[in-house]
């Protein structure tokens, strides 16, 4: 008999009801429920072959030219040889990227953690992980400790050198912008300056021709010089790690990129279950202990 104010009063109750949903909506919540709430978004972000990339469904990944052993085989990133390139894919694998989802690139040393936004999705060239470096990019963790070695002709006045105090008066060289150079600046010390290249190639030729006394390069690669590019050549000895932590190799990726956390991620997986080890001991077998320069 009286529709009318039961109408009216339905209204009125719909409105409170999504009145009150509003207020609820707009209401601080409590402070496990606030921080839980991107959990839904961060937990997608790294879906396996769905992440956010240069382009969409490929992963592009950037070394330098040319690609040295033992850390590439052949000059061939994408054959997968090669400690790095076999690590590269192993990363790519744990992502979500198969193979022939993997584009490379060619990029310079330096250039790959000098700032600026980037046009690869990570870098893989022996490019270690320093404090002044993740001013400008981001990396992930260690995919490889490594310690830096010098390399001497058999003959010559450096192949004597037992000590940091031995290599002081001695004309050193090495790759501009790498660790390498920094122990010659930071470490020995030496009295002349040290000779700077813009590839490991060029250090090499300097060291045959009698330019320098002496090059420094991370330890692997002075094993695969001495072996198999400069025979008449010998590893002097290696460098201790300057500091508590080892010096690490790691993946270069933009600053801030949305990339960081999931290679990071797959880079703890990939030491977790053994694969790094095992990568390590197929690719970089020679690359044992060396008489230690104190």
């Amino acid at each position: 008999m009286h529709p009318a104010p039961r109408a009216v009063r339905r209204a009125v109750a719909a409105v409170t009801v999504a009145l009150l949903a509003t207020a609820v909506g707009c209401a601080p919540q409590p402070e496990e429920k606030a921080s839980a709430a991107p959990s839904g978004p961060a937990a997608k972000s790294c879906a396996q072959g769905s992440l956010a990339t240069k382009t969409s469904g490929k992963l592009t990944i950037a070394t330098d030219e040319p690609a040295y052993e033992p850390w590439y085989k052949d000059d061939k990133p994408a054959n997968g040889q090669g400690f790095e390139s076999a690590v590269a894919y192993a990363v790519a694998k744990r992502l979500g990227y198969g193979k022939s989802a993997v584009v490379w690139q060619s990029v310079p040393f330096n250039k790959a953690f000098a700032p600026g936004v980037k046009t690869f999705d990570f870098d893989i060239n022996q490019v270690s992980i320093s404090a002044e470096r993740k001013g400008a990019v981001d990396f992930s963790s260690g995919y490889y400790d490594v310690r830096q070695a010098v390399i001497a002709l058999k003959g010559g006045k450096a192949a004597r050198a037992t000590s940091i105090a031995d290599l002081k008066k001695l004309k050193l060289g090495a790759q501009v912008g790498t660790t390498s150079l920094d122990y010659i600046t930071d470490v020995v010390q030496p009295a002349r300056q040290a000779a700077v290249y813009a590839k490991n190639d060029q250090a090499k030729s300097a060291l045959k021709n009698g330019q320098v006394d002496a090059v420094v390069t991370d330890l692997p690669t002075a094993f695969y010089i001495t072996a198999a590019e400069v025979t008449d050549a010998k590893i002097v000895g290696q460098f201790e790690n300057q500091g508590g932590s080892p010096e690490q190799f790691g993946l270069v990726l933009d600053k801030g990129s949305a990339l960081t956390r999931c290679v990071t991620a797959a880079v703890d997986a990939l030491r977790k279950d053994g694969t790094l080890a095992r990568i390590e001991k197929q690719w970089l077998s020679d690359a044992v202990d060396a008489p230690v320069l104190k």
